[in-house]
């Protein structure tokens, strides 16, 4: 089954500086989660579980992985109208600039979508982490002959802040709108909210970055060319002459557009009942289907960790950590509180002899790696300690950065033997 009243439109972000250097070589999207997955299956997973198959993705910066993964992932029936489009921002004679900013890019991109036939858009973002039925949220829009409808979490104070707060009536339709609040100003923002959120004291009600437009609406209101941004500009100037719906979402979401976040996103997967439920058949999470062999671990203690397909683990001890795909660790070696993403492909012994490969990829032996993400195809020798956290200060070289305390070893980095990562 598949909703012809809806397209999806998922923004792909800008350069994602703040993930960087996870997005040094790739965009946003493409960047891994949970050890098999990268952040754009996740908007995509949730459109597929709520019957919505037509999805563009909209991105401009380092696309080609991203293109790739989704060419390599979501094939549907011949006879099917569902597809999985990446837009990537494009000259044309009429325009000659990048997108500006999430509202530009659609309309810059305006063009592709209208050759469809539907009657809603649905704006989602491309780098957060949450199972939501968009089902429920259209419905509501219906429901209610809104205009506009934008998902909304209850969050507390010391949150309300960081976000774009809504203020809702009686019937949640939203009244007005204030982008980051000084916290003086949050007593006048509270909004109606379950006993259950009252009790966590989550009164206020912030924007996630979710938007159901009509399709003539939006089509109008892409028609001004001053207004690049949805949260900043065409939210706030469409509350008032349009109507609007708060559709208030009370499940786990989080956004994972920095280095803390993402990690902290990876590592609450090894929580006995994660937040985020990877496990619910209702609501899976789909990516690339790859014939991996099962993984092999040989003498290791497991402490609440996951273990990806492909893996040959020999480790000492794996703790509180997401351990990706083809991964290799030594023995001796300590991993803990760590997210290791994992190989694009196995090094054959051939490949090794003949190219006098020194440093086999993945983790070598008597290592110690704690607060750490090591990002795709690294390579780090024996007897390496990385040991992150707060007693480090910021700073990054060729092969590493350190930002918040947690350490990332960039992609395709190669970590000497005996490299030491701990106090400066």
């Amino acid at each position: 089954m598949i909703n012809n009243d809806v397209l999806s439109i998922i923004l792909g972000g800008g350069q994602g500086s703040r993930l960087y250097p996870l997005t040094a070589e790739r965009s946003k999207p493409a960047v891994p989660i949970a050890g098999k997955y990268r952040l754009v299956d996740i908007p995509i997973s949730n459109c597929i579980n709520s019957d919505i198959k037509r999805m563009f993705v909209l991105t401009q910066f380092n696309s080609a992985s991203l293109n790739r993964h989704i060419k390599n992932t979501y094939h549907f029936s011949f006879f099917s109208s569902a597809f999985v489009d990446v837009l990537a921002a494009e000259q044309t004679p009429n325009n000659k600039t990048w997108f500006q900013g999430t509202a530009d890019a659609v309309r810059q991109s305006m063009h592709h979508f209208l050759r469809h036939d539907f009657k809603y858009f649905l704006i989602l973002s491309g780098d957060q982490l949450y199972q939501m039925d968009y089902k429920k949220m259209i419905e509501a829009h219906e429901k209610s002959n809104a205009e506009i409808s934008i998902a909304t979490i209850p969050v507390n104070a010391k949150e309300a802040t960081s976000f774009g707060i809504m203020k809702s009536d009686d019937k949640n339709v939203v009244t007005s709108f204030i982008e980051k609040p000084d916290e003086k100003l949050l007593p006048e923002w509270t909004s109606e909210v379950s006993d259950e959120m009252k009790n966590q004291g989550r009164h206020y009600l912030a924007s996630m970055g979710i938007y159901i437009f009509n399709r003539d609406l939006l089509t109008k209101l892409m028609e001004n060319p001053e207004t690049n941004d949805f949260g900043k500009e065409i939210i706030p100037q469409s509350i008032e002459n349009h109507k609007t719906l708060s559709y208030q979402y009370e499940g786990y979401w989080t956004d994972i557009g920095n280095i803390d976040s993402f990690f902290e996103a990876n590592i609450g997967l090894t929580e006995d009942i994660p937040k985020f439920d990877l496990y619910d058949k209702k609501k899976r999470v789909y990516t690339r289907a790859r014939m991996l062999p099962t993984s092999k671990i040989a003498g290791t203690t497991l402490v609440r960790s996951i273990i990806a397909e492909g893996c040959l683990i020999s480790a000492a001890k794996i703790e509180k950590s997401v351990i990706g795909i083809r991964s290799r660790i030594g023995k001796e070696t300590t991993v803990s509180n760590t997210y290791m993403m994992g190989t694009d492909h196995y090094e054959t012994l051939e490949e090794i002899d003949k190219n006098k490969i020194g440093v086999l990829l993945g983790i070598g032996e008597r290592c110690f790696i704690k607060n750490t993400i090591i990002d795709k195809n690294c390579r780090i020798a024996d007897d390496v300690r990385i040991n992150g956290g707060k007693h480090l200060e910021d700073t990054e070289t060729d092969t590493y950065l350190v930002k918040d305390g947690i350490v990332v070893i960039k992609k395709g980095a190669t970590i000497p033997k005996g490299f030491v990562i701990d106090k400066f």
